[in-house]
């Protein structure tokens, strides 16, 4: 005698019915907020991330959140005790946009944006012999997401992002590479997502920074 199916372990509609923009977003809240708790590791929280922003069904989306949350129980829109203690303030986000694309070139010199400045929606980095630095510590975004397109060579680009934004990593590194540490996503915050190529050269992305006692 085989056992029954469970039946509290897809949506109730089945698991083949597509998902939408809104059910994407509500996991990778509920991803976001794990990792922001200690839950999941990086690897972890930007592999399922990849997958809540791929999936196409309920069968590719709940098993996302199987491990972390009932899928009977409402998402968390509560902002975690973490941020409650630190009195974190998200970033500002702006959308009257001053602008669909920025370039930020350097050629055997350097260039950055630091201060208030309003941050594109679209930020497109070349580095040769140089180097750039974006620091989105007092930044206005003018979008949810800030999408970052660079080509590296010889030289690199130093990002450096508030608490409560989330980063997605996705340069290709050729005898060069990219690295991602101390930062601290919150849920409702903006992302950043970098794309593009280091040849012989690096992208640093790195939290704010610590205060001296």
């Amino acid at each position: 005698m085989t056992s029954p199916e469970p039946t509290d372990v897809g949506p109730k509609f089945g698991g083949d019915i597509r998902v939408s923009d809104s059910d994407r977003d509500q996991v990778m809240t509920v991803l976001s907020t794990a990792f922001a708790e200690g839950r999941l590791t990086k690897d972890e929280h930007d592999e399922r991330i990849s997958a809540a922003t791929s999936a196409r069904t309920f069968d590719d989306l709940v098993p996302l959140t199987r491990d972390l949350v009932p899928l009977h129980a409402p998402i968390r829109t509560n902002v975690p005790a973490q941020q409650q203690q630190q009195h974190i303030n998200l970033p500002q986000i702006d959308r009257r946009s001053t602008g669909d694309t920025e370039n930020v070139i350097a050629v055997f010199g350097g260039t950055t944006r630091k201060g208030v400045w309003r941050a594109r929606r679209r930020i497109n980095s070349f580095t040769l012999f140089g180097g750039s630095e974006l620091d989105f510590s007092q930044a206005i975004f003018e979008d949810d997401v800030i999408e970052i397109t660079g080509f590296w060579i010889f030289g690199g680009l130093d990002v450096r992002i508030p608490d409560g934004v989330e980063v997605h990593d996705q340069v290709v590194g050729i005898f060069g590479g990219s690295d991602v540490k101390d930062t601290r996503p919150m849920p409702g915050g903006p992302k950043i997502v970098l794309k593009g190529v280091a040849l012989f050269g690096g992208v640093g992305v790195k939290g704010p920074k610590k205060k001296r006692k």
